[in-house]
């Protein structure tokens, strides 16, 4: 696995992820701004994470869809624990805990990996044989 590649590939994800859910609170079409952000997350997730997915597999075509998926999601996750929540959430009176324990959260994490999987899939990753 090309560690930095997908790290940065996670980043821009994460960037992405974050503006769009930052800018669905101002076009108001639910009730609801922040269930309205989540959905735009969850739906912009999967573009995001298949496009982040055919950057990465054109210069490494052999490491699991599981793998790349789990390393978006895990950049994601830092940065939000380092960026988003204290700066979105934590003045809105939220938490770390309150943002991380929400089934969103896992769920749009399930997204990021089923998506990066269903790339690797599609693509015809390669599976190399590991030997003991």
């Amino acid at each position: 696995m090309k560690t930095f590649r997908a790290i940065s590939i996670g980043v821009i994800i994460w960037i992405l992820g974050v503006s769009a859910f930052s800018l669905s609170f101002f076009i108001p079409i639910l009730e609801n701004l922040e269930q309205q952000a989540n959905l735009v997350l969850l739906i912009a997730a999967i573009p995001l994470v298949w496009f982040g997915s055919k950057v990465y597999y054109k210069k490494d075509d052999k490491t699991h869809g599981m793998w790349i998926g789990t390393t978006f999601f895990g950049v994601a996750s830092i940065l939000d624990a380092l960026i988003t929540v204290p700066l979105l959430f934590v003045p809105q009176g939220g938490s770390h805990y309150v943002f991380f324990s929400d089934p969103g959260f896992w769920l749009i994490g399930g997204v990021f990996i089923t998506t990066a999987i269903l790339y690797g899939h599609f693509k015809g990753v390669r599976k190399t044989q590991r030997t003991v």
